[in-house]
């Protein structure tokens, strides 16, 4: 099994989250690669609260979830809006799947990716066989892999060319510096901006304009994270806004404190 990969973009606050919990991202079998970004795996044993904060990616994801006094559960959790906030304490374990963007379609055909967007529904109204206990009692992190490969292989997912071609635009979005608004990345592909909106409607679940934004938050917040020193007008150039307000317009409606702020209290 590759080794776990160590990128924390999106979590706020990485380096306190990672000294409370146990956090891993083992990699999917290689036929569900295609699909899915990585897992997420994380327990905790905690002596007092911890709030953990998350600027959501455009991912959609199968969480199976157990909390301390109560009943194990998995959900699917849509693409999330804003500040994904999630209360832990006591003892508890969550093994997620995080599709990539575009990718989920296959697993749940029938609905729009939209229709989950900003929703985290439980089972059984979603995926009602899920083993529970084969994916969150085993200690050993290769069986919880295993079992997850096996949860995911048993839903026959089928390759969807609309789907792959709305990972690729997401992925072009998220690396492409040259990309900075919505028709830009449509005129990249020749597409028009109708059908490129109808397309991430369908299998990403946001809009283009959202994903171009959310990026430069998390590249602003990657920034805040790990520079000493931080040019936030050069920065603010360098993503593509207009000026330095606007980058701090964004990073505060999205992680609540301006992004100066952030980085000067610590929060990371």
């Amino acid at each position: 099994m590759a080794a776990p990969r160590r990128d924390t973009r999106g979590i706020v606050g990485a380096a306190d989250f990672l000294a409370r919990v146990d956090f891993r991202r083992p990699d999917a079998a290689g036929p569900l690669r295609r699909y899915v970004e990585h897992y997420w795996l994380i327990d905790w044993d905690l002596t007092e609260p911890y709030v953990s904060h998350v600027v959501p990616h455009p991912d959609v994801h199968i969480v199976f979830q157990r909390f301390e006094g109560q009943e194990p559960f998995v959900e699917v959790a849509g693409v999330q809006h804003g500040l994904f906030t999630q209360k832990l304490e006591g003892r508890g374990r969550v093994c997620g799947v995080k599709f990539r963007p575009g990718a989920f379609r296959p697993f749940a055909p029938d609905r729009p990716v939209s229709e989950w967007t900003g929703r985290r529904v439980h089972s059984p109204e979603v995926f009602p066989g899920a083993d529970l206990g084969a994916v969150l009692a085993p200690d050993d992190e290769a069986a919880r892999v295993a079992a997850l490969d096996t949860f995911l292989l048993a839903l026959d997912p089928r390759p969807d060319p609309q789907a792959e071609l709305a990972t690729a635009l997401v992925e072009r979005a998220r690396t492409d510096r040259g990309i900075r608004r919505v028709t830009e990345l449509a005129r990249a592909e020749s597409m028009s901006v109708r059908l490129l909106q109808r397309l991430f409607a369908g299998y990403v679940g946001v809009g283009p304009k959202w994903v171009i934004l959310r990026y430069r938050i998390h590249e602003a917040l990657e920034r805040a994270e790990t520079a000493d020193r931080i040019d936030w007008a050069a920065l603010a150039a360098d993503l593509g806004y207009a000026d330095q307000a606007h980058l701090v317009r964004d990073f505060t409606a999205t992680v609540g404190v301006p992004p100066a702020a952030y980085a000067a209290q610590g929060l990371h």
